[in-house]
């Protein structure tokens, strides 16, 4: 490392997504129209450039990075629908995010509302198979009225048939 090396480049977070997808390119067309993003760089594979090695996406003051899943390295989501991890997006305004990424082919996981810690919030799956939240905060309440929201909030869940 030299001198003017930075341990953690500029624009990354202490955290960085880095989704695997069959289909990065298609992937990184869907953000740009879904959440905005903006393309910073793409590597194409040895040998076969219609597959990303590795590319840099910007959304909002966020780095994502991406690419094409590859037997044995990197793997994508199993086509099950469902995945354990969530990316979470704070914008400005969620309902105009969240239909624009349905507009862009999201399906809809969880339809957008006002939720009991304080946030406008909805989940969206990516038709990668990455689950999005998109939120924006409305509200400031305490603890206290957040574990009375979710005892409601639960409750209705519970009382639902199955």
């Amino acid at each position: 490392m030299t001198a003017s090396t930075q341990p953690i480049p500029d624009h990354f977070h202490t955290v960085t997504p880095h989704l695997v997808v069959d289909g990065a390119a298609d992937a990184i067309e869907f953000y740009k129209r879904a959440f905005g993003a903006d393309e910073v760089m793409r590597m194409a594979m040895p040998g076969n450039p219609a597959r990303i090695m590795h590319a840099q996406l910007r959304i909002g003051s966020s780095t994502v990075m991406l690419a094409d899943a590859f037997d044995g390295c990197s793997p994508g989501p199993d086509g099950s629908g469902r995945t354990p991890v969530t990316l979470h997006l704070y914008v400005e305004d969620a309902d105009a995010a969240f239909a624009r990424a349905v507009e862009a082919g999201a399906t809809v996981a969880m339809p957008l509302a006002d939720m009991f810690w304080g946030d406008r919030y909805g989940q969206v799956v990516d038709p990668f198979g990455h689950r999005w939240s998109v939120a924006t905060h409305v509200a400031d309440y305490t603890p206290e009225q957040m574990m009375k929201g979710a005892e409601e909030a639960f409750a209705a869940f519970a009382a639902q048939p199955a």
